[in-house]
């Protein structure tokens, strides 16, 4: 295999002139998008990267992030997507760990980009560019291919329980195999029109539709963000597969025309990242149209497990089975695996998963079992057919709208607010967004409000993370060893 960005290359000379990127403001062909691409590898290599050497990136969504991907591979480079929707202290402390050789920014997050730099000590180039126009460069030949499929051409940073932000390094066989799984579970091909809507900067939308769907020669549509009646009208009219996550999912079955729905070119509509409400699942069923699901992580690329079409009906719930190039097990605490019928932690290997954690060899270690078999967190159970379903999220990780939130994080901040005793982070069931954040919280000072500990998350975290409410309690419970009973409070906040 060769550096990813061959896949453009193909497809630009098989067929120029077909709409590789549906855009808002216009179509990018493939001829435009492999021009593109040379482009931005001419732009960051004259910048200094080259092999080994991070590129940031603080843009929405569109083509950028995307032409920056491939232009980094072919240099054996890497790319470090960043969430636009952290604050100018989060971002700092990511670029602070990545230490990325140049920041590219797109104009409207241009100032963000600016105050982030203020806050990390590292002194990077930053490059803000037109979001339609892209990186700009002297035209030319692009330089020469060194990229090979061991190169890390991501660094995901996600939120893991502890809350410290941890960069998932991906490597250029990972992304393909990642796509040859996305690929076998949705019967991808150079035919299909694939609606992404998932944020860039993630996993999910990076990798979930859009990498999958340039490497078939597809095309795919990528809206600069999500509106629930732009999204109904392409699945309505002319995607082929799309992907929406519970909370879009409930912003497009809550419009007036989905009454009315008819799919007329969509062959599935695929849904995961958090849990899923069956009753989410059927009113889609109702249309005709099958749900799929998928599961993984950002450390696995992300597909783990797939639901495929075929088998959306009868296993309504499930996530599925193993990926095309993927390994699952189910294990025990002791790390043996658990007798047929039972729950264990689902363990995954395969060329998709992460080669480990930047800078976090320690980190690394943990992640990991022996032979190879990464350790998710999560617990599963199968049926007789062997379909896999979640019974129980990472105990403390909370997924709100398909972002991670880390409790740390949060109970970082409050052991900082003057008046309360102690206090912790649970995740709270919620309507529209699946799950949110909510303090729980004892007072040393019975006069301090809600309204003082909540304004001690503001410039500290993003507002997606923020606790919704605060419970106040006259004691946490907790184990003999002392450890808070997490999952009792939990369940005192289910309805």
């Amino acid at each position: 295999m060769t550096s990813i960005d061959c896949w453009i290359e193909h497809w630009a000379r098989r067929r120029p002139s077909h709409t590789a990127i549906a855009l808002p403001e216009g179509d990018l062909s493939w001829f435009d998008l492999s021009h593109r691409v040379h482009l931005t590898a001419r732009a960051i290599a004259h910048a200094g990267v080259g092999r080994g050497d991070r590129v940031a990136l603080l843009a929405g969504d569109g083509s950028l992030i995307l032409e920056a991907l491939f232009a980094a591979a072919r240099l054996g480079a890497s790319i470090v997507p960043l969430n636009t929707r952290l604050t100018a202290h989060e971002l700092g402390v990511v670029l602070g760990d990545a230490e990325p050789r140049l920041l590219i920014a797109d104009d409207p997050h241009g100032d963000a980009a600016r105050d982030a730099l203020d806050r990390s000590a590292v002194d990077v180039e930053l490059l803000v560019v037109d979001p339609v126009r892209g990186i700009t460069a002297a035209d030319g030949p692009a330089p020469p291919r060194v990229g090979r499929p061991d190169d890390v051409v991501v660094i995901a940073y996600t939120s893991g329980t502890t809350g410290t932000p941890k960069g998932a390094m991906l490597d250029q066989r990972a992304i393909t195999a990642n796509a040859s799984n996305v690929t076998a579970m949705m019967d991808l091909t150079s035919r299909d029109r694939v609606l992404n809507v998932m944020p860039q900067f993630h996993v999910g939308g990076l990798n979930v539709h859009s990498t999958p769907t340039l490497r078939a020669g597809g095309t795919l549509v990528q809206p600069r963000r999500f509106d629930p009646v732009a999204a109904f009208d392409e699945l309505t009219e002319r995607a082929t597969l799309g992907t929406l996550v519970p909370a879009m999912l409930v912003a497009v079955q809550s419009l007036p025309q989905w009454r009315s729905a008819r799919f007329t070119k969509l062959r599935a509509l695929n849904t995961g990242s958090s849990s899923v409400p069956t009753g989410l699942i059927d009113e889609v069923h109702a249309t005709g149209t099958p749900v799929t699901q998928i599961y993984g992580l950002t450390e696995t690329s992300p597909l783990a497990l797939a639901l495929p079409a075929e088998h959306a009906r009868d296993k309504v719930g499930s996530c599925g089975l193993a990926g095309l190039a993927v390994e699952v097990r189910l294990v025990a605490p002791d790390g043996h695996d658990v007798e047929p019928g039972e729950a264990g932690e689902i363990v995954v290997r395969g060329a998709n998963v992460t080669t480990g954690y930047w800078n976090q060899p320690d980190a690394t270690r943990a992640a990991f079992l022996d032979g190879g078999w990464f350790r998710t967190g999560d617990i599963v159970c199968t049926d007789v057919d062997g379909f896999a379903y979640i019974e129980d999220r990472r105990t403390d990780l909370i997924i709100s709208g398909g972002e991670n939130i880390s409790p740390a994080e949060l109970e970082a901040v409050l052991a900082e607010v003057d008046g309360i005793a102690e206090a912790v982070v649970v995740s709270s069931p919620d309507d529209r967004w699946g799950h949110v954040p909510v303090v729980v919280a004892v007072r040393a000072d019975p006069t301090i409000s809600d309204e003082a500990v909540l304004a001690a998350f503001d410039d500290r975290v993003a507002r997606f993370k923020r606790p919704r409410q605060i419970r106040w309690v006259d004691r946490l419970p907790r184990t003999p060893m002392g450890k808070v009973k997490k999952h009792e409070l939990r369940r005192h906040l289910s309805p």
